[in-house]
């Protein structure tokens, strides 16, 4: 896999039914590792080990229903009240940030509101903090860290 705009970290592999897989530490189990979810991963480990958030706190891959619906956000992180606190969208190193993949990550955080949204390919990060009492988000050049 390619080089990705995040610190380095340790990832675990293992190759089963002619296909790699990694580890991934919040589903505990190893999943096919495809473009996009080496994307995850990183964005995972950076929310861990920089950003200090605890792993009890990081949801993956859950379905939710927009306009009845069925779609599968990225990654969900929450706060220790319950809400949700950041909204990560990921995509392959390949697939461009546009306003269109921006409007799938606004649409889905109609349903779920989270403070702070971030976009990325592992290239390029997008991040921006919702402002629901004005109705406008500003852009970050960051998430913040948990004890924030």
């Amino acid at each position: 896999m390619q080089t990705l705009n995040f610190p380095s970290y340790n990832f675990r592999f293992k190759n089963s039914e002619n296909k790699v897989r990694i580890f991934d530490i919040i589903r505990k189990k190893f999943v096919v590792l495809q473009p996009e979810e080496w994307v995850r991963q990183h964005t995972i480990h950076m929310l861990i080990q920089d950003k200090h958030y605890p792993a009890s706190l990081i949801n993956v891959e859950k379905l939710l229903e927009i306009n009845g619906m069925k779609k599968r956000y990225d990654i969900v992180v929450y706060n220790p009240d319950g809400g949700i606190r950041i909204l990560v969208e990921c995509k392959a190193p390949a697939i461009a940030i546009t306003q269109e993949v921006f409007d799938q990550i606004a649409r889905y955080n109609m349903t779920l509101n989270a403070s702070y949204l971030m976009v990325t390919n592992g290239h390029n990060h997008i991040y921006c903090q919702m402002d629901y009492e004005k109705e406008k988000y500003s852009f970050l050049q960051g998430i913040p860290d948990f004890s924030r």
